[in-house]
């Protein structure tokens, strides 16, 4: 059995789970995973009642933070903005004494509609994944989290029936087994606008 060397949180939010062909595969490919914390955010609070206290404590016991979320008008779903609202808070996560996520590694593992070639500068959405995520690019950098580029599922409403799924899994899993076993390169992540293609160059020992 590998050694747990890093322990993740990985913050699922997706308002509409029964309609889910690719984002609760992948929370439950999570699941399996020793090392990885895996929250259900809707399915735990149901009120958006949020236990502020206790997501603190979950933030400070892990090392590396995820989100994971289905892409919604590009940007996250309710639950998680109100999530971050509450739960990152000044004198917690930023501000006077606010060091309680400094260093600790920060990504999202997102899933889009659209295909891959219509998130460019050129493209239908006219930005880049990465540059649609700034905001949580710049929430990392204000709480001193080390940010990292998503790992996105493109042209997710047709993932399944193309046969993609699996790979997208594989692909998942391998990353995730490589970071509880702290084997990747995050500065050299750190350039990338994606993880997608790159896992051969940023994942050591495989």
């Amino acid at each position: 059995m590998s050694e747990i060397k890093k322990r993740i949180l990985l913050l699922l939010a997706h308002p509409s789970q029964h309609r889910s062909e690719v984002n609760i595969p992948l929370f439950e490919t999570a699941k399996a995973i020793e090392g990885v914390t895996a929250v259900d955010l809707y399915g735990e609070y149901p009120t958006f009642d949020i236990d502020i206290e206790q997501e603190q404590q979950r933030l400070v016991d892990h090392d590396i933070i995820i989100f994971q979320f289905p892409l919604y008008w590009y940007s996250t779903p309710a639950m998680l903005k109100e999530w971050q609202d509450l739960v990152l808070e000044y004198g917690f996560a930023y501000g006077t004494d606010g060091e309680q996520l400094k260093g600790k590694p920060f990504f999202c593992a997102l899933t889009a509609g659209g295909k891959e070639e219509a998130y460019q500068t050129q493209g239908y959405n006219h930005f880049t994944i990465r540059q649609l995520l700034a905001p949580l690019e710049q929430t990392a950098s204000l709480t001193g989290m080390h940010y990292l580029p998503p790992l996105a599922l493109f042209g997710a409403r047709t993932a399944s029936e193309d046969d993609r799924m699996d790979a997208h899994r594989r692909k998942w899993r391998r990353l995730l087994k490589a970071l509880v076993e702290d084997r990747v390169d995050l500065d050299m992540a750190s350039g990338l606008g994606k993880l997608n293609h790159s896992l051969d160059q940023i994942i050591v020992g495989d």
